[in-house]
């Protein structure tokens, strides 16, 4: 019975695995269960076995991603006073992060309206967790704090990192620099035309 056991949570690990494998290279949308189960070297039925929803397979493959790749915690971040030493730390966790995982992200990120709506919703509030603990305590407050919030979200967002380090061609200091800087003239109370 235990040997049997093994065996069945062998299979689901393979399976998980292989939707981490495609999801991270072709992309969620361009993944399907025939592909699953030729990556993992099952059939499609087994695919369904162990995964009857689809919903069911993406929860396994981001949480055996995020157990393989831990992605930094902005609840951290929140101890650090002031927004300018808050985002410079942050930000330089967040970049690194992306720049030892970004390739595999961007697929994931790509593709996020072929998720099931659960895992669209999970992936935003990592990136909203992400722009909060930027801002949190910043004692800004009506317009402002909409800039500020908004220019929190742009400085976390994978693409804007993409953008500034892979197109641009900026290391991460430079790119950690910038967004900071720019956080900085979003954070300032007075109100410009």
């Amino acid at each position: 019975m235990r040997k049997r056991a093994e065996q069945v949570d062998q299979t689901q690990q393979r399976i998980v695995d292989a939707t981490v494998r495609l999801h991270t290279t072709v992309g969620p949308a361009n993944t399907t269960i025939s592909g699953v189960a030729e990556e993992a070297g099952v059939t499609r039925l087994t695919v369904y076995r162990h995964f009857p929803d689809v919903e069911f397979l993406f929860v396994a493959c981001g949480q055996r991603w995020t157990e393989l790749h831990p992605p930094p915690d902005p609840a951290s971040w929140r101890g650090i006073t002031g927004v300018e030493a808050r985002s410079r730390h942050a930000l330089g966790e967040l970049y690194g992060w992306y720049q030892a995982c970004g390739d595999e992200l961007l697929p994931i990120v790509r593709d996020h309206a072929a998720m099931p709506a659960s895992t669209q919703q999970e992936l935003a509030a990592t990136f909203q967790a992400f722009a909060d603990a930027l801002v949190a305590g910043s004692g800004v407050r009506g317009r402002a704090r909409r800039r500020l919030n908004a220019t929190a979200a742009l400085v976390v967002n994978l693409w804007t990192w993409h953008s500034l380090t892979i197109e641009q061609g900026l290391d991460t200091d430079e790119a950690v620099n910038l967004a900071v800087r720019l956080l900085l003239c979003a954070a300032q109370t007075r109100s410009s035309p």
